[in-house]
């Protein structure tokens, strides 16, 4: 594998950042691989359709890709599951969906990669969060239950593995993302909203950073965005 391109790894690499993640880092001279649950129409190097939340096809894939290119140099979490409803209307299922979708995914990614990654040197993990991770709203119990436990386990995970030469890093996406599913779902001014390429840019610099100045976590928002 000498001579080879680095693997970069984005998880829930779905059409706005998961597909902006992938083409910056095929930019920036890697081996852009995204997972997600369905194919976009627009896709950006190979993508490997799967069910996050399934442990079996997680680790398979995986496995799979690093036996292929070697281990990865940065990897993602972008998975999301949103659930909106009021608490009484929010079922148990409903909550272990999100968690699963959400953190069962980084635990089955964190397992797959992160030695492989301090075997071979190293690496980024990045995991992105949101204002969700921060402080529960009304009617997004399940959601922000599921971000809160994420920023704990990166947490975790940074003390764990940065060491050992892995920088974990946690990113908290304070606004709305430009999507063709966000313009829709909100009025909101386009120019108000974080743009894909813009939030990517800052992965790439966070993953690139010299080690005896780490960042852990980084809040990220629009200028008008107050907090």
């Amino acid at each position: 594998m000498a001579g080879e391109k680095p693997l970069a790894i984005v998880a829930g690499a779905g059409a706005g950042l998961g597909q902006a993640l992938l083409a910056r880092f095929e930019s920036g001279g890697m081996v852009p691989v995204g997972l997600g649950r369905s194919r976009p129409d627009t896709c950006v190097g190979v993508f490997h359709e799967m069910d996050l939340s399934d442990p079996v096809a997680m680790s398979d894939c995986l496995s799979a890709l690093i036996a292929a290119h070697g281990p990865p140099r940065i990897v993602v979490h972008n998975a999301a599951e949103l659930v909106i409803a009021p608490f009484d209307k929010t079922t148990l299922a409903d909550f272990q969906r999100t968690w699963a979708s959400m953190v069962g995914a980084l635990v089955v990614l964190g397992q797959s990669v992160l030695q492989p990654m301090v075997r071979g040197g190293g690496g980024a993990l990045i995991v992105s969060g949101a204002t969700a991770s921060l402080r529960g709203g009304a009617r997004f119990g399940a959601f922000a239950s599921a971000k809160f436990a994420l920023r704990g386990l990166t947490q975790s995970l940074a003390r764990e593995y940065q060491p050992a030469g892995v920088h974990v890093a946690h990113v908290v996406l304070d606004g709305i993302i430009d999507t063709a599913r966000s313009r829709d779902l909100h009025d909101m001014d386009p120019a108000k909203m974080m743009r894909t390429e813009d939030i990517a840019e800052a992965y790439w610099n966070l993953a690139h950073q010299p080690k005896s100045t780490w960042t852990h976590e980084l809040d990220l928002r629009p200028a008008s965005e107050a907090f």
